[in-house]
């Protein structure tokens, strides 16, 4: 057995990854990351030892053409992860806005997400809540690092974490979809139909398909990319130079806008994205051409902002602890303060506007037109205080194949199950389905930790996706 460890370490915050290949009769074996991780595995078989060698000398030798080079495993330490470091001032506004109620995370939070049974917030110690929409705690997920971002695809919710993953916390069994690559530094990510659309701290855009395989990657013109939304039609992307449309196929971008500042935040309608900026303001931009159809003055830096439904109404959070509403058309209706930190991260949903605070809060705004109102006379409700269950359901990611629970026989599962089987296929695992029914050619997303090939799985439904793949729903168990 032969093995050869190279790494790529570049000053400035640049690449941090290692590749090491591993040749053994008849297979190579290649395992690649982060340097400090235990990166990713992925193994082929040779007909002959001679051509298994020539195999690793290939793959080595392009590697030493990008830059990488010979070294000793454990002697690089692993980089530290990027923190966010944002400043809130105090609120200048005298009125505060009318909190029904305030859940305390413990840590800055700067992720959320509203549906229509579920409230999720996550923070930077890796905690991922959830809370009925009365603010009643319903579970907790315990991920490894800190969030940077929580965001929907239809039913599945995925949380961007500090050490370069994307889990999946879709199911009562949270698994890492994705593992972004070592050069990556995630500052936001958006997913669309399976794929992963990622902003970077060094201004890059990387999308990723749904088997975590790299698809594209483009530079932007500026750096700090804190903005990445996508639909059918275009990635939007935008940095301390402007936003922009790429196709998403990656072929070209498709318009470029410069905006008053750089941007700090993003939201997306149907026909306009927004983006909140460094200079005081958050700018409409058509998402056919990339004009700017409307601007929100501020009287801060903006972190956050969200729209009501179609754009009705277009709120703002600002660095000094204060939170806008503006009509349409830009005239500004109110300022509240927020009663605590500067709003990381907002949602709006049936009346009601949800922060996420640089002190870790969640807060439930009611933004009723009555209640706004009375809160600019100095008339606002008494803050309810929400607290832990005694005993809250807590999960976190599998990653073993033991992890995951077993049945016997499919008929042991819950009605209507599918049955799943991984396999080996060009030196990858890919899951496919094994019940009738279903396209067996279409890949399954599967969580990468626990696919072993050869072993069979029962899920409890699966969806298809726009790009030929399926993808679970609901919880999945090892068919022994």
């Amino acid at each position: 057995m032969t093995t050869t460890y190279l790494e790529l370490s570049q000053d400035g915050g640049g690449a941090h990854k290692f590749y090491e290949v591993t040749v053994e009769g008849l297979e190579v074996s290649v395992r690649y990351g982060r340097i400090g991780a235990t990166g990713q595995v992925q193994r082929s078989s040779f007909a002959t030892a001679e051509k298994a060698r020539a195999a690793a000398a290939k793959k080595i030798g392009e590697k030493v053409r990008k830059g990488y080079a010979p070294a000793v495993a454990g002697q690089r330490a692993a980089r530290a992860v990027t923190r966010r470091t944002v400043t809130s001032a105090p609120s200048t506004v005298r009125a505060v806005a009318p909190a029904l109620w305030r859940f305390r995370t413990g840590s800055a939070a700067f992720g959320i997400h509203v549906d229509e049974d579920r409230i999720w917030v996550g923070n930077q110690a890796g905690d991922v809540y959830t809370l009925a929409h009365g603010g009643e705690v319903l579970a907790r997920f315990s991920l490894p690092d800190g969030v940077k971002c929580l965001v929907a695809d239809d039913f599945w919710i995925y949380a961007g974490c500090d050490d370069g993953k994307v889990y999946d916390l879709s199911s009562k069994l949270p698994f890492a979809a994705y593992d972004i690559a070592g050069e990556v530094d995630i500052f936001w990510l958006d997913i669309h139909e399976g794929v992963l659309n990622v902003a970077d701290r060094s201004g890059r855009l990387t999308v990723i398909d749904h088997e975590d395989e790299h698809q594209w990657s483009r530079s932007g013109r500026g750096e700090h990319a804190w903005m990445v939304r996508a639909d059918s039609r275009a990635v939007y992307y935008g940095d301390t130079h402007g936003v922009a449309a790429h196709a998403p196929d990656g072929t070209g971008e498709l318009w470029h806008t410069p905006t008053d500042g750089p941007v700090l935040f993003g939201w997306q309608e149907d026909t306009a994205v927004y983006a909140g900026t460094g200079r005081r303001k958050v700018q409409r931009l058509a998402k056919s051409d990339g004009r700017i159809e409307a601007v929100y003055d501020c009287d801060a830096v903006v972190y956050s902002c969200a729209t009501s439904p179609g754009g009705r109404f277009v709120f703002a959070g600002d660095s000094s602890s204060s939170v806008y509403c503006f009509a349409e058309d830009g005239t500004r209706l109110w300022k509240l303060g927020t009663g605590g930190g500067s709003a990381l991260s907002m949602q709006y949903r049936d009346e009601r506007l949800y922060l996420v605070t640089t002190d870790g809060s969640l807060v439930c705004v009611d933004a009723s037109e009555a209640a706004i109102t009375a809160a600019q006379q100095g008339s606002v409700p008494v803050v309810r205080d929400v607290k832990l269950a005694a005993a809250l359901p807590t999960y976190t990611p599998a990653t073993t194949v033991s992890a995951v629970a077993s049945v016997a026989s499919a008929a042991d599962a819950p009605a209507g199950s599918i049955v799943v089987e991984c396999v080996r296929e060009g030196g990858r695992s890919r899951v496919r389905v094994v019940s009738e029914g279903y396209e067996s050619s279409w890949n399954v997303q599967f969580p990468r930790a626990i696919r072993e090939p050869g072993v069979r799985y029962v899920v409890e439904a699966l969806h298809p996706a726009a790009g030929g793949f399926y993808r679970v729903r609901g919880e999945i168990r090892r068919l022994l």
